[in-house]
């Protein structure tokens, strides 16, 4: 993991109704804004076909933005099983297109995103959406989807910083 070479990292935050996703670039202790939005399957199709878009739609964004790593953020707790279930779905398609191209993931929980953007792991949606056009200047208008995914491309970008600091320290 070289962190002194321009790392392109797609950050996914995954949903049945809205996956939103958001792509940088790092290098060195810079990381810059690429693009970022939201895939919206139609909620009116069946459980397969909503996939189907995602897949389709995420494979567009990886073929135009090549990124080489991927942070996903891993699936919390919701309200009920079966909207857990749902989500896992939307996660599983997503973590299958990226791992079908070929392109590095590395998961991240919720709390520990909100921790490494905003600096505690309780922060609300408002406060990750303004972080991240505090650390990405040039980023379009954020729906919280796409922030979320920004945010994790962001967390992903500075814990790749701190392994490499680790590995240099021991040699």
């Amino acid at each position: 993991m070289n962190v002194t070479a321009q790392t392109t990292i797609i950050g996914i935050d995954p949903g049945l109704q809205h996956t939103g996703w958001g792509v940088v670039n790092s290098v060195g202790n810079r990381v810059s804004w690429v693009a970022h939005g939201v895939i919206n399957p139609n909620v009116n199709l069946p459980l397969a076909q909503r996939l189907a878009v995602l897949t389709r739609e995420l494979r567009q964004i990886l073929a135009i933005y090549k990124p080489s790593e991927a942070a996903v953020e891993e699936t919390f707790f919701a309200n009920s099983a079966k909207t857990s279930l749902l989500l896992g779905h939307a996660r599983g398609a997503a973590l299958a297109v990226l791992a079908g191209e070929n392109v590095e993931v590395t998961e991240y929980a919720t709390r520990r995103v909100k921790k490494a953007i905003v600096g505690t792991g309780a922060a609300e949606k408002s406060q990750i959406a303004f972080m991240v056009k505090r650390l990405l200047p040039n980023c379009d208008e954020l729906k919280s989807d796409s922030a979320d995914a920004l945010a994790v491309a962001l967390c992903h970008a500075t814990e790749r910083k701190m392994a490499n600091a680790l590995l240099r320290a021991r040699q």
